[in-house]
């Protein structure tokens, strides 16, 4: 409630107090008794209860990770995930890389965790760990890339690996782009009533139904699903649309808006939609959640 709900195209409210060489990258919701795993670009994972995380108002900076996680100052992170302790039976967690690798790994891998961190995934020279998200059987995953490509498939195709394995091909990324989201259709729901949401850097975004989305086998370019621009900037997130209702949509330099999805067109694959934010000179969205 701390973020009121406004009309798309607006600044938004200012969510954090930042330095100015800081810039916010993720946005979670959490119950205080969950486990949260923190993966960083290199490819580890670390642990922590919520409730150890230190609780503080909207406007307020915040403590540094490091106080409480030892995470090297040369890795950042590029993923959390927050899930109850007693939920492991059956999960398993799909990490996605920069260079288009996906590999998915058992929840219980990450049971036990040490406070140095441990091996999430082992990255090639050049890549780095870009997402992490929950999935079970007979659910499928959609990657996006910046440059605007989706492609869509079982997650049965990729099969288990432990902890030290390098993955497999997920999307096949043309020069220049790399992979910006992960997310996944829950509950093997097909498409019917789905939607995907695509949210670019300089405040644009968009839904197009998911049944646009054909399954098919990874490792494939994928499809258009936006039209990307200098207007636009590129694909900074995908979601898919069940039942949720609200967006808020993050910047980097701090600003957060939250508004109605049901306020976002409606339109095809290769579009550009329309602007949910009016971001300021140097700013650019970097992060969503759905709500």
């Amino acid at each position: 409630e701390t973020f009121k709900v406004q009309r798309r195209g607006g600044k938004g409210l200012i969510g954090f107090e930042l330095k100015e060489e800081d810039f916010v990258k993720h946005f979670i919701s959490a119950n205080t008794h969950d486990n949260i795993l923190f993966f960083t670009d290199q490819g580890r994972a670390f642990q922590t209860k919520v409730y150890e995380i230190p609780q503080a108002v909207r406007t307020s900076k915040g403590k540094i990770i490091h106080n409480f996680l030892d995470i090297p100052p040369t890795e950042t992170i590029s993923a959390i995930i927050a899930y109850p302790h007693d939920t492991t039976q059956n999960q398993f967690l799909m990490m996605a890389t920069k260079n288009g690798l996906i590999k998915k790994v058992e929840l219980s891998a990450f049971a036990k965790v040490r406070r140095t961190g441990i091996t999430a995934v082992k990255l090639k020279k050049g890549d780095a760990l870009k997402s992490a998200k929950l999935t079970s059987k007979n659910e499928e995953a959609i990657i996006t890339s910046a440059k605007g490509q989706a492609i869509r498939f079982k997650e049965s195709d990729i099969r288990p690996q432990g902890r030290n394995a390098a993955g497999v091909r997920g999307i096949r990324l043309k020069a220049g782009d790399s992979v910006s989201s992960l997310d996944i259709i829950k509950g093997g729901k097909g498409s019917a009533g789905l939607r995907l949401l695509t949210v670019m850097a300089k405040g644009f975004a968009k839904q197009s139904e998911l049944g646009l989305y054909k399954s098919q086998s990874r490792g494939g370019q994928g499809i258009k699903t936006a039209k990307v621009t200098e207007k636009t900037g590129e694909v900074i997130a995908t979601q898919v649309i069940t039942d949720q209702e609200e967006i808020l949509a993050l910047s980097g330099k701090g600003q957060v808006l939250r508004t109605k999805i049901s306020g976002i067109r409606l339109a095809s694959r290769a579009t550009q939609g329309v602007k949910i934010m009016n971001l300021k000179a140097g700013d650019k969205l970097v992060g969503v959640i759905t709500l």
